[in-house]
């Protein structure tokens, strides 16, 4: 039985070059970073990621670079989103062959899937790779959008796949998973606005890419839910609310990695066509740290 990831699965962006392509150095200090907000896993190539603007060679070579860097410190876990079965499927074997410990597959859609056709995506992959599966519900980035009933089939009837993550904001749907399958399959909150009561809800963590910048202040939220200690928790969460929302509003590349060049950690531009965060938004991001007191990220 895979152990179950309790606590902040946490996702680094992918630092660019300035000519472009992939910043080895600034991708293992950006992961460093976050290693020390006391993450339970680190999930990289989704969507803070930008996996949608790599090529394949990128891709890979990310993936490596961040199993190499974590190095057994914390599970890792790689973000899957292909329109192609087959290229899904090429992804998984790779990820098993540089000692990925997870998958996080998300269906991502031209046509319209069928639940049908949704079900042989994941029965491929998993068929591929004996490595567990976090099936990733985002129907605002992926076109697919996955119902709790559905999500909970895929869990039963396939064996590798393990873990649901549902970011499509409704909470009303984790409770329903968590019905579905008498609590029995692990749920993660991939909403940030929504962190407080996903946890209360039930969810075993919370996958967001807020750590690169607010340090173990979610990790610390995570904790303080757990405990009980719901005031403590609710005061924190409100501190943060600012940021969490902001970074996910400007889109988390751009946002991200300009609270980590504010920290003092560059991690380039975002890839066209994304664009840098403007001066009036950059100014207001530096206004949410100064006012949490966030420190200078340690190279």
């Amino acid at each position: 039985m895979t152990k179950v990831i309790r606590g902040i699965v946490a996702y680094p962006v992918t630092p660019f070059s300035a000519d472009g392509g992939i910043d080895d150095g600034a991708f293992r200090c950006v992961t460093e970073n976050l290693l020390r907000s006391q993450p339970a896993a680190i999930a990289f190539l989704g969507s803070a990621g930008e996996s949608a603007y790599l090529t394949e060679e990128e891709w890979r070579h990310g993936a490596r670079l961040g199993v190499e860097t974590v190095a057994g410190r914390v599970p890792v876990i790689v973000g899957i989103a292909e329109l192609t079965t087959a290229a899904a499927v090429a992804k998984a074997r790779y990820a098993r062959e540089i000692g990925a410990d997870m998958l996080m597959v998300i269906p991502v859609s031209y046509w319209k899937l069928t639940e049908a056709e949704i079900f042989d995506h994941y029965a491929a992959i998993a068929a591929a790779t004996d490595l567990p599966i976090m099936a990733y519900n985002n129907p605002g980035t992926s076109g697919v959008d996955m119902s709790p009933e559905f999500l909970v089939r895929l869990v039963r009837e396939l064996d590798t796949v393990r873990f649901i993550k549902e970011s499509s904001g409704d909470l009303n749907r984790m409770h329903a998973i968590h019905k579905l399958s008498d609590g029995a399959i692990p749920f993660y909150n991939g909403a940030n606005h929504m962190a407080l009561e996903a946890i209360a809800a039930g969810a075993s963590g919370w996958c967001t890419a807020a750590p690169n910048l607010l340090d173990d202040r979610p990790a610390r939220l995570f904790d303080l839910v757990q405990a009980g200690d719901i005031v403590r928790a609710r005061a924190l969460f409100y501190d943060i609310l600012p940021v969490l929302r902001f970074i996910v509003v400007g889109g988390l590349p751009t946002t991200v990695k300009a609270g980590l060049a504010l920290r003092g950690l560059p991690a380039g531009a975002p890839r066209p066509p994304l664009k840098p965060l403007v001066e009036a938004d950059r100014q207001k991001l530096a206004e949410f740290l100064a006012a949490l007191r966030v420190e200078p990220a340690a190279a």
